[in-house]
């Protein structure tokens, strides 16, 4: 046995016992919170609904929508298919490929043969709190109080909050089966955004 060895007393080995004890634990912590994040997206259900509420994403350099978002419309569409809702909000922003992301997803709800007049757009929808305000907005001009939420699985939770926390009267929602490596990032980050959601919303009433 080294010096060094003999050096270290038992309060010190109880010490950098209970630190790793500490980090493992805050480690599960972690996991378990935004395994529970990803769990309440994939297994949302859509309901019968007055309309569908589709968050935008990010838009090809040749405006065709990026498979996520084609994954996020077509997911609204089977929902439309199944008689659950027969109107669309899509929203979203104008992106670094110079498209308006609404434009976008309305032209390929049309190509895929939904009435231009079934679908509304919201190009001020930059992030999910300015689509859950623009479309409570909407709904109540319609007299509208039921949505279905389509983003992904790792983002149902807060967006069904936001639309919540809006007026929005009764909110389910559906996420496309669309998995990419990403989403160990977008996961991990939808972990800190959300308390963050939460705080800044209880803070400003």
């Amino acid at each position: 046995m080294t010096q060094e060895a003999e050096n270290i007393t038992p309060a010190r080995r109880s010490g950098v016992w209970w630190l790793c004890a500490g980090t493992a634990l805050l480690a599960f912590a972690g996991c378990a919170y935004l395994g529970a994040i990803a769990a309440a997206g994939l297994a949302a259900q859509p309901e019968h609904s007055d309309v569908i509420i589709v968050l935008g994403n990010e838009v090809l350099a040749d405006g065709s929508p990026s498979p996520r978002l084609a994954a996020r419309l077509d997911c609204a569409l089977d929902a439309h298919k199944q008689g659950l809702a027969p109107y669309f909000f899509v929203s979203g922003g104008r992106g670094l490929s110079g498209f308006d992301e609404g434009v976008v997803m309305r032209d390929y709800l049309v190509a895929r043969g939904i009435a231009e007049d079934h679908i509304i757009v919201d190009l001020e929808g930059v992030n999910s709190h300015a689509t859950a305000r623009n479309a409570a907005l909407v709904m109540h001009v319609h007299g509208w109080h039921s949505a279905i939420v389509v983003s992904q699985y790792f983002h149902l939770l807060r967006a069904k909050m936001a639309c919540q926390l809006e007026g929005i009267t009764f909110v389910s929602a559906a996420a496309p089966r669309y998995f990419e490596l990403r989403d160990l990032y977008s996961l991990a980050r939808e972990g800190v955004a959300l308390p963050v959601y939460v705080a800044r919303n209880w803070l400003d009433r």
